[in-house]
């Protein structure tokens, strides 16, 4: 099967606000993304953007230096990616307003996700951001500026006493900040488009929004990571954006986070129909109508949640995903491609179930993690991403699957990561590995694995203490990472994961083993 896609630019969305990769783990996967059909990264750095000045107290302990971002950018140009930054500047600012100095900025005091839009200094604050983020970009042509899933809005003090003046509402309110942020940014940089997304947006009255003046000023990014999506819902949505005024339209669809806040391993079916049912709301339209797709790729739900699918355990999702843009489908030309560049034998494509309790589960499966210990997380993780922490099988051969359970879909439909209100953490992930932390990961496509190295205590079923070599193959002839790094992610990257073990046997078990090099994947 081949044709050509509807999608002219097809953006890889990278969410860094959880297990954010090294820069030298982004060297080696920037050349996949490109070969597998990807041309432009969505970038959503949250608190690992190096914030300066009075903005400083947002970075996390391991944010990239500007020196690392202008190497990202170098290596993007390097494989013709072109990056669009995101900076939250409505909703989810979770990482800005949970620290005490900008507290007061919220829109309802205990809840950290929302600005309020009344307060003359949170324009100030999301401007100094959009300044700073645009300095370190200078050749971008657009930035996003976020605006989903604005909970909370109109709840605050001020919003009340605004709301009972005659004529407003809560739509106008929205629309009021996201003209002032998009003013702000074409001030700063005339030929910067402002991206939103557009969800704030569906359901206003098209009068209002036609004569809200955003139309002129922004570009939606229309969202829906569903597989049943209703192709001709958007269609109508899309013209009714048309009709205001809104000169480009943008798809947003995903290829991992989408689909549980602790799932382990993409569900690719799941993934693949949410892109086909996108290629026919963009086949029926003329040709450009949409500017481009971004495959969306959550690291978390929000800012306190757990994580969710590992950026390298969703890269045959992505590669299947990007294939089927491409093509105009996914038949067994596009499946070989994917397991040619991926340097695999079998692209499995069942649907995983680790959320629904799919799958062979260990006895400790109910169990607090091991890792959770005095140790740091670092060290406890790190020896245990070659099959650590539950993850070898042993325990309870033999033993009957379960039945799979209902389906547990996020607050918001399965659409979008769903709001949480966990309360604030005060959890770092760094990137780095920490001191004495001896394993190191692979790309998708190696077959490795790491010799000696301490581990914390494990179930005894569980252990296993067989040295192994490691060999790498694939196009991406992968190595060993230096730096303690599972997979070229952070040390602790996989401590908060809450992954639910299964047994070797399940086969999109196995496919994730196999991402991370883990020797229970191999083929």
């Amino acid at each position: 099967m081949s044709g050509s896609t509807p999608f002219k630019m097809r953006l890889v969305h990278l969410d860094l606000k959880g297990a954010p990769p090294k820069v030298s783990y982004l060297s080696e996967i920037f050349p996949l993304f490109r070969a597998l059909g990807a041309n432009g990264l969505l970038i959503e750095y949250e608190d690992m953007f190096p914030y300066e000045g009075s903005l400083r107290l947002l970075r996390a302990k391991y944010a990239y230096s500007p020196s690392e971002i202008k190497e990202i950018l170098h290596l993007a140009g390097l494989n013709e990616l072109e990056v669009i930054p995101l900076v939250q500047t409505f909703g989810h600012m979770e990482f800005v307003l949970k620290h005490a100095a900008f507290a007061h900025l919220r829109e309802v005091g205990p809840f950290p996700c929302t600005l309020n839009p009344h307060e003359a200094e949170s324009l100030a604050l999301v401007g100094a951001m959009i300044d700073q983020v645009l300095e370190l970009h200078p050749g971008t042509r657009w930035l996003h500026v976020g605006c989903d899933e604005v909970y909370y809005l109109g709840e605050g003090e001020a919003s009340r006493r605004w709301l009972q003046q005659e004529q407003n509402s809560t739509g106008k309110l929205c629309l009021s900040h996201m003209r002032a942020v998009a003013s702000r940014v074409q001030a700063r940089r005339p030929s910067v488009t402002p991206l939103v997304w557009d969800d704030m947006l569906r359901d206003l009255p098209e009068d209002q929004l036609a004569a809200s003046g955003v139309p002129q000023l922004v570009e939606p990014v229309l969202w829906d990571y569903t597989a049943d999506l209703d192709v001709h819902s958007k269609v109508l949505l899309m013209q009714k954006y048309w009709r205001c005024g809104f000169p480009q339209l943008w798809a947003a669809s995903a290829f991992k986070g989408a689909t549980g806040p602790s799932q382990a391993v993409p569900p690719i079916k799941h993934h693949l129909r949410n892109h086909v049912q996108w290629l026919q709301v963009a086949g029926s339209r003329p040709t450009d109508s949409l500017q481009g797709i971004i495959l969306t790729g959550w690291q978390r739900y929000d800012h306190f949640s757990v994580l969710c699918e590992l950026l390298p355990a969703g890269v045959p999702s992505l590669a299947a995903c990007l294939q089927l843009l491409l093509r105009g489908g996914f038949d067994g030309d596009a499946k070989a491609k994917v397991e040619n560049l991926l340097g695999i034998s079998n692209l499995e494509m069942m649907d995983p179930g680790f959320l629904q309790g799919g799958g062979r589960l260990l006895p400790w499966q109910q169990h607090p993690c091991p890792c959770h210990t005095s140790q740091p997380p670092s060290a406890q993780l790190c020896g245990r991403a070659a099959g650590g922490c539950g993850w070898e099988a042993g325990a309870g051969e033999g033993q009957p699957l379960p039945p799979p359970a209902e389906a547990h879909p996020p607050g918001h439909g399965s659409a979008h990561p769903a709001h949480s209100t966990q309360p604030p953490g005060a959890v770092e992930h760094p990137r780095a590995g920490a001191g004495g932390c001896p394993t190191a990961g692979f790309l998708p496509g190696c077959r490795g694995r790491v010799a000696g190295g301490e581990r914390a205590p494990q179930p005894a079923a569980a252990a296993s203490s067989t040295p192994w070599q490691g060999r790498c193959s694939g196009p991406l002839r992968g190595q060993l990472m230096p730096g303690g790094s599972c997979c070229g992610l952070g040390a602790s990257a996989l401590p908060t994961v809450m992954l639910h073990p299964v047994a070797q046997q399940c086969l999109a078990h196995t496919q994730f083993l196999r991402a991370l090099g883990n020797p229970w994947g191999r083929d």
